[in-house]
């Protein structure tokens, strides 16, 4: 098997026990199998729960706080047990973990997210362990990213993964909630995830985890949009990684092979950046953008809302929604301007410049 980029991605339930404390039996589960993926030469990126679960009895809490100071404090405190948890185990297979918190703002502020990329590069060259968490203790919202499914989805993008494996308590997704339905059946394979399936899924989680099925859905869309194949089930023994990277997996995969990467650069254009502003085209644009791989020209665009500068994040619209988003080359002023004297251009923008080029442009799938 070739070598391969891989994103474990391990919720909450996966690693504690039924108290809320950390399950050793779990953790050195998992720690047998991503030992065996990096001893097969693999790359492995691990996005790990766990953190409140493993810290809220440390507080003095009898169950999960539902707070946010609470949840936030117990991160805090459980954060430490668990990266130390995972030293010492990992410890026995010469295998050195580094520990890195995220929020929204370190991928939605261009600096920062590129400094996390070339972080993570440079721990995978040195043979080092990523183990990823959303960074619950300064975060503003309760959760930034909604939980670490998400969190998964957009590191497996990132970091152009060839896989992301999602474990969870239930083997795979089902077409009906199998722990209320006992005829549900399990979808072996899916190549897309449709609003109807989010709307119809249970969103609910375990008592120690934030997640359920929709979140891991949610999840496994974005990931797939972003090239990543991705594996939704559980798994015991130290091969069960190779299972799903076998197609033997205990879940469900979702993949879809028309969807190819995307740069890093025009991920954060289209998924991570904030938008500054708008601009609404013609069907004309809308059609040279979108069928015929053009860049966005000033005729197209009609009208412009928001104040924005060159090198900003905007949003296209065309006659029936949101189109994508793009880098802009000019202002909100010389594009207004350009709009006013179509006839006399020269003070403005020169005739077949750019406000959008094609490859600082990603297209937005509704």
């Amino acid at each position: 098997m070739s070598r391969k980029r891989i994103v474990v991605k391990i919720g909450s339930s996966s690693l504690t026990n039924a108290s809320g404390e950390i399950d050793e039996a779990k953790m050195t589960d998992h720690i047998q199998a991503i030992a065996a993926l990096r001893k097969a030469n693999h790359e492995v990126i691990l996005v790990s729960s766990g953190a409140v679960a493993a810290g809220f009895r440390s507080l003095g809490y009898t169950a999960r706080p539902v707070t946010i100071k609470g949840k936030q404090a117990a991160a805090a405190v459980g954060q430490s047990l668990l990266l130390q948890s995972y030293y010492s185990k990992l410890s026995v297979y010469d295998m050195v973990p580094a520990q890195i918190l995220l929020t929204r703002g370190d991928f939605s502020n261009r600096d920062r997210y590129k400094n996390a990329f070339s972080t993570i590069l440079e721990l995978l060259e040195r043979g080092v362990l990523p183990i990823i968490n959303e960074n619950d203790t300064v975060a503003i919202d309760e959760l930034t990213f909604g939980d670490n499914d998400m969190l998964s989805a957009l590191v497996s993008g990132f970091i152009h993964a060839d896989q992301l494996i999602i474990l969870t308590d239930i083997n795979g997704i089902y077409d009906a909630n199998p722990q209320k339905n006992p005829d549900a059946k399990r979808i072996d394979h899916l190549e897309s995830v449709t609003e109807t399936m989010l709307q119809n899924t249970d969103h609910t989680g375990s008592t120690l985890g934030t997640g359920g099925m929709k979140s891991k859905l949610e999840a496994a869309k974005t990931a797939m949009s972003l090239g990543v194949p991705v594996f939704v089930g559980q798994g015991t023994g130290a091969h069960k990684f190779f299972d799903v990277l076998a197609g033997k997996g205990d879940g469900t995969y979702l993949s879809n092979q028309k969807l190819g990467s995307i740069n890093t650069k025009k991920q954060w254009i289209g998924f991570h950046s904030e938008s500054a502003g708008a601009l609404y085209v013609d069907q004309g644009a809308e059609e040279a953008i979108l069928y015929n791989g053009r860049s966005l020209l000033p005729a197209g665009i009609f009208k412009v809302k928001g104040t924005f500068s060159r090198g900003d994040v905007v949003e296209v619209f065309g006659m029936n929604g949101l189109l994508g988003r793009g880098e802009v080359n000019y202002s909100s002023n010389e594009v207004k301007q350009a709009i006013q004297k179509r006839g006399n251009m020269k003070h403005t923008i020169q005739p077949m410049q750019e406000v959008i080029h094609r490859n600082r442009w990603v297209e937005i799938k509704q």
